[in-house]
């Protein structure tokens, strides 16, 4: 092997170790790129597990107390004197003397959709 022959073989091998740097420098931002999302993944993960298991817990004590809390929202406003029901647009009305309202009640304890 002559000396030219070494030296473009040498020129060579150094152009494709430059190639070589350059697809691991790019492979290497890529993988950061794919590491930071999945850590971020990760914690929005966690985020919604303990969500989830917030409305989970939430749920089973609106279970345990019969009444949802929008239906506890009314309840309370009935206990304060006010009808809850649109019997004759009297929504937000004072109860007279406090005296129940089937309408009302029927508001807050009958029938639950879920």
């Amino acid at each position: 092997m002559n000396k030219r022959e070494l030296y473009d073989g040498f020129s060579d091998l150094g152009a494709e170790a430059q190639k070589m740097i350059e697809k691991i420098d790019l492979i290497k931002a890529e993988m950061t790129k794919v590491i930071e999302k999945n850590a971020e993944l990760e914690i929005e993960n966690q985020h919604l597990r303990a969500h989830l298991k917030e409305l989970e817990e939430q749920k089973q004590s609106d279970e345990q107390s019969g009444l949802s809390k929008s239906r506890k929202n009314l309840e309370m406003l009935y206990e304060e004197g006010f009808h809850v029901c649109n019997v004759d647009s009297m929504y937000g009305t004072r109860r007279i003397n406090d005296e129940p309202c089937v309408f009302c009640q029927d508001v807050i304890y009958g029938e639950r959709r879920q």
